[in-house]
């Protein structure tokens, strides 16, 4: 069965973590899990919050090709658990009003000053490509 995007997401509503996967130094490649904070009606659009001065917003404005990869093990699912990987373009955003449409109060944690922390950003990353793997589905989706 191929799936469509809606269908992907509808699978993908209770993932909150992925890892993102930059371009470092020397072509090598970097990776560190990422929250998206709950905002999880996927679109082909990721959303994560970051404090400007770190090695994954100078690797996106150095190039903002990523990957983000995303699993759900089956006892989120249910039998066979699923793996979703996206290549996409990153961008920054500094616009507080968006900001306060991804905001959730758990985030408090790491940027005490709310969307009003000095250096928070906004990573937004659209997806270009999605593949899945689902037991013995599997499929690419073009965006």
């Amino acid at each position: 069965m191929t799936m469509t995007l809606p269908d992907l997401a509808t699978k993908m509503k209770k993932i909150d973590f992925c890892m993102m996967l930059t371009k470092a130094d020397a072509g090598t490649i970097a990776s560190r899990p990422m929250s998206n904070n709950g905002d999880v009606d996927y679109d082909g659009d990721s959303f994560f919050f970051s404090y400007q001065d770190t090695d994954k917003v100078r690797q996106i404005t150095a190039d903002p090709t990523v990957s983000l990869t995303f699993t759900a093990p089956p006892s989120l699912l249910g039998k066979p658990g699923i793996f979703v990987a996206v290549e996409g373009k990153a961008s920054l955003i500094a616009d507080r009003a968006v900001f306060e449409a991804h905001w959730v109060s758990d985030l408090d944690r790491w940027f005490p000053q709310g969307i009003a922390t000095p250096g928070v950003v906004l990573i937004k990353v659209h997806a270009e490509t999605v593949q899945y793997w689902d037991g013995e589905d599997s499929g690419r989706i073009r965006l």
